[in-house]
C-alpha cells in the first residue's frame, strides 16, 4: 500500500501563515517607511531642536491637502460596508475638523506665520502628490483603496509619534504635534484601519498594495522636502 503524501512545511511557512495583509504590506514598504520613521525631521521634533522655519514650512505644506484629506475620509465613509465603519470615520473627520485644525491655527499664529505666507508658497512635489492620491484613491470608490492610503498616513505617523523621547518639548508646536498623533483615541484609530485593511484588502491586493506603496514613498518625500536642497 501507497504511503500517505506528506506536505513539510516551507522555512518561511510559520511567519507567513500569522501575518496579516496589513503587516504584509508594512514590510514590503521597508527601507522607505523606516527612513521616513527615523528621519532628521521625526528626530528634531521630538527633540525641540527643529528650526522655526523648518517647521512653519512643513505646517504650511501638510495643511495644504487637509482638503483632499476630508474628501479621502469622505470617500471611506461612502464605500465602508458596515455602519459602525461609517461612524468612526465620521468621528475622525470630526477631529480632523476641529482639535487638528485648531492646532493648525495656533501654531501658525505662535509662529507669526500671515496669510500671505501661508498662501504664496507654491506646493512642493510632495504636497501635489499627496493632494492627487488622496483624491484619486478617493475616485475609484474602493474601500481598500482608502484605506491602504489612511493606513499610511495614520499609522506612519503613530509609529514615529510612539517613539518619541520623554519629556516633550516644552514648546506646544512640538509637543501637541506629537501627541495629536500618540494618544488612546488616535491608537484605536490606527489599530481600527488595520483591521480593516486586514478584512478587505485581501480582495483587492494588487490595488491597495500600489496605493499603500506610493503613499510611503510620498511620507518619505515630504519630509525630505522641507529642508532647503544641500541643508
Amino acid at each position: 500500500m501507497p504511503s500517505a503524501k506528506v506536505s513539510l512545511p516551507s522555512p518561511h511557512k510559520d511567519s507567513t501563515m500569522t501575518e496579516r495583509f496589513s503587516q504584509t504590506l508594512r514590510r514590503h514598504s521597508d527601507p522607505t517607511w523606516s527612513a521616513a520613521v527615523g528621519h532628521r525631521f521625526v528626530t528634531q521634533l521630538c527633540d525641540g531642536s527643529l528650526p522655526a522655519p523648518i517647521m512653519i514650512d512643513y505646517l504650511v505644506q501638510d495643511h495644504r491637502f487637509l482638503d483632499s484629506f476630508l474628501t479621502l475620509l469622505g470617500a471611506a465613509i461612502a464605500t465602508a460596508d458596515t455602519f459602525e465603519a461609517r461612524l468612526r470615520f465620521g468621528r475622525f473627520a470630526g477631529m480632523i475638523c476641529s482639535d487638528e485644525n485648531t492646532y493648525f491655527l495656533r501654531a501658525f499664529e505662535a509662529l507669526d506665520v500671515s496669510p500671505a505666507q501661508r498662501r504664496e508658497p507654491a506646493d512642493t512635489a510632495p504636497t501635489a502628490g499627496f493632494k492627487a492620491i488622496m483624491r484619486e484613491a478617493a475616485a475609484t470608490r474602493s474601500y481598500a483603496a482608502a484605506l491602504a492610503v489612511l493606513n499610511v498616513a495614520e499609522g506612519l505617523y503613530l509609529d514615529w509619534a510612539l517613539k518619541a523621547p520623554k519629556p516633550l518639548p516644552a514648546n506646544f508646536v512640538h509637543a501637541e504635534w506629537i501627541t495629536l498623533h500618540d494618544n488612546p483615541a488616535f491608537q484605536d484609530f490606527v489599530a481600527f484601519l488595520q483591521a480593516e485593511l486586514d478584512r478587505v484588502g485581501p480582495q483587492a491586493a494588487a490595488l491597495a498594495s500600489d496605493f499603500y506603496q506610493r503613499t510611503v514613498a510620498l511620507e518619505l518625500a515630504f519630509f525630505d522636502a522641507i529642508y532647503p536642497e544641500g541643508q
